[in-house]
């Protein structure tokens, strides 16, 4: 296609806009609510899945250091774990630190322990993160046959619960996504297509007197994308006003243990580029199916 062809088509396509007066502003609005709706949920998706992977991180692998294992072999048993498989992080816990959170947790009645300290019964332990939540179990049983330690504590019962937890909430998560993008796609594009149906005569006539499917098709192909384009920019400027302005003045409130908002940045731009290329792809796909059963006189 020659570049003046395509700057008609353009020139073409952003006058039709103008044109269809009501049948324009319907279509923008249908593609700005749904989009909305479709963002608004993409975001609180975001914010839950960050919380799944907040509480995944946490997990950790508590390895217990017989009590009669002499330093040198507390340093053997560290190097022996620090070269396991999947192993991201070794820490060192003295029974004495041990015994000082155990106290600080239990507040006033924490008090007991201090007479404990000079036989202080407390194992020496590693605190030992994978390098991926998932293969916390893996890395626990090959950390369990090595020599000098007493026991592996990583909350085994819990840990795998809250694993099958997360993958549902992510799996759920994506259909959920997917259904409200299909259902906007079904909705923007009959919007749409009642713009085109309201111009069969147009498109009826400029077949008779000899233009091609192609030079037809075109300028809806491209009023089509503005509509989801502009439509798009509507929803965008209300979530990201409307999630800084809760995340300025709200965002504290939000704050639990695990759970944080997610920044509005880069969460924004992704939701931002994701709505414009849905309304592109939705005005397109809008013309193309609506077009092409006027095309054939």
């Amino acid at each position: 296609m020659k570049l003046r062809t395509l700057g008609r088509h353009v020139r073409e396509g952003s006058k039709n806009l103008g044109r269809n007066g009501w049948m324009t502003f319907a279509s923008i609005s249908a593609v700005a609510v749904m989009l909305f709706v479709v963002g608004a949920f993409l975001l609180l998706i975001m914010n839950m899945n960050h919380f799944a992977s907040t509480i995944e991180d946490d997990v950790e692998i508590r390895v217990y250091i017989e009590l009669t294992a002499s330093q040198e072999q507390q340093d053997e048993l560290r190097t022996q774990i620090e070269t396991t498989q999947n192993v991201e992080s070794v820490v060192f816990l003295s029974k004495e630190e041990g015994l000082d959170q155990l106290i600080n947790s239990l507040g006033d009645q924490g008090q007991v322990f201090e007479s404990t300290r000079e036989e202080n019964p407390l194992n020496d332990v590693f605190i030992v993160r994978a390098h991926s939540p998932q293969l916390t179990e893996t890395v626990a049983e090959d950390l369990g046959h090595l020599p000098y330690v007493e026991r592996i504590n990583y909350g085994q019962d819990v840990v795998e619960r809250l694993f099958a937890f997360t993958e549902l909430f992510r799996t759920v998560g994506i259909v959920l996504v997917v259904a409200m993008m299909l259902t906007a796609m079904f909705l923007i594009a009959n919007t749409i297509k009642l713009t085109i149906v309201a111009r069969k005569r147009e498109i009826q006539i400029m077949k008779l007197v000899g233009a091609t499917n192609g030079f037809i098709r075109w300028p809806f192909f491209i009023e089509g994308m503005l509509l989801g384009v502009i439509g798009s920019f509507i929803p965008i400027l209300i979530i990201g006003f409307g999630y800084s302005y809760l995340l300025t003045n709200f965002g504290q409130r939000f704050e639990v243990t695990f759970f944080t908002l997610i920044p509005v940045f880069p969460a924004m731009w992704q939701i931002a580029a994701l709505l414009i290329g849905i309304g592109a792809f939705i005005g397109v796909w809008g013309s193309l199916v609506s077009v092409r059963k006027f095309l054939k006189v």
